[in-house]
């Protein structure tokens, strides 16, 4: 018998202390990666016990979407109500201030509008996603409609980024989004203000959407192996 991988079960328990946040008659934002799918399981899990009762959730893709149908938590839209009650999500980075960047999986449009909307924002993570500032390891994701993709380019270039169309993997050409457009990864030196700059990058015409999320995030659950134990402590 093989020993459980650590790294996999610190990323279940950080699901499940996430998960064990959702209350009964809640909407609940599932939102997309591999540490927010163990929330959505574990939020399964609670509805098929009885432990949890009348639950619908809104997913941020198709992923968090076929994963919610597959452990059975109904769905809804954002047409059908007027709250969040409670969205848990991943990132891709997170700053002391609790700011992020997000969009790794090209999810970050929707995850943003749901995000935003909830009451309460929990985000899920690994240690090796805290850093000292936005941008240090990870690009900025931004959403960009495709016939704007070259001026977008250029305008980010006299913003002091070095953008790059986001190819696929697997599959020949670009990265298509959720809703149909494309990602361009922006390296910058520093982002010494990321309120700033999300706002800057929003104002290209042609962009729909960035992956800097700023002032939004109330609890941060942050996994980690230590002496080969998962643990997970709040930020």
């Amino acid at each position: 018998m093989t020993a459980a991988d650590p790294v996999k079960v610190m990323k279940q328990e950080v699901g499940k202390a996430a998960a064990a946040l959702v209350q009964s008659s809640s909407i609940v934002g599932l939102g997309t990666g591999s540490t927010t799918a163990y929330a959505i399981q574990f939020i399964g899990d609670r509805l098929k016990s009885g432990e949890l009762k009348d639950i619908v959730g809104v997913p941020t893709s198709f992923q968090a979407e076929v994963l919610a149908k597959q452990y059975g938590i109904p769905l809804t839209t954002l047409d059908a109500i007027d709250h969040i009650d409670i969205a848990i999500d991943g990132a891709d980075e997170v700053d002391p201030q609790k700011n992020l960047v997000k969009g790794g999986g090209a999810a970050h449009t929707r995850e943003k509008v749901v995000d935003y909307l909830a009451e309460r924002f929990i985000v899920v993570v690994d240690g090796g996603k805290l850093v000292d500032r936005l941008g240090a390891a990870f690009p900025v994701p931004v959403e960009v409609i495709p016939m704007a993709v070259n001026p977008v380019m250029q305008a980010i270039k006299k913003l002091g980024g070095k953008p790059e169309l986001r190819m696929g993997v697997r599959k020949a050409g670009p990265v298509i989004t959720d809703q149909g457009n494309m990602v361009i990864d922006v390296t910058f030196d520093t982002i010494e203000n990321p309120v700033d700059l999300e706002k800057i990058l929003n104002n290209i015409p042609g962009v729909l959407e960035n992956g800097i999320f700023v002032n939004c995030v109330d609890k941060v659950l942050i996994g980690e192996v230590i002496d080969g134990q998962p643990t997970v402590r709040e930020m």
